[in-house]
């Protein structure tokens, strides 16, 4: 199983839910325009869906960019909605309790 490392400690993860359709170029453009973050600094950037069932993440890693996705059956992940900003920063344990559907309570880092 491929799972980010607990020990990454600023993973952004975009609240608000995306149009799943977009792939490695949409999200990346995502994160530049929308996020005004830089989609080439090598971290981590978390989207679901609007149903919540499935989780995208994308990262630069120097040669390209990798496009992870995790799909839920019968479930809904945990999102953290509880915040006002459009994007959250979380660390890896953080993305990988949200990947086992554990909630969590966001306090800023």
């Amino acid at each position: 199983m491929i799972r980010p490392s607990c020990s990454i400690q600023k993973i952004y993860l975009c609240r608000n839910p995306v149009d799943f359709r977009k792939a490695i170029n949409g999200l990346s453009m995502m994160v530049e325009e929308t996020l005004c973050l830089d989609p080439f600094s090598s971290q981590l950037f978390v989207f679901t869906n609007k149903r919540r069932n499935k989780i995208k993440i994308l990262v630069w890693d120097r040669t390209g960019f990798i496009l992870w996705l995790k799909a839920l059956d019968n479930a809904q992940f945990k999102w953290p909605l509880n915040d006002k900003n459009e994007v959250l920063t979380i660390n890896g344990q953080q993305l990988n309790w949200l990947l086992d559907g554990i909630y969590f309570c966001h306090e800023p880092p």
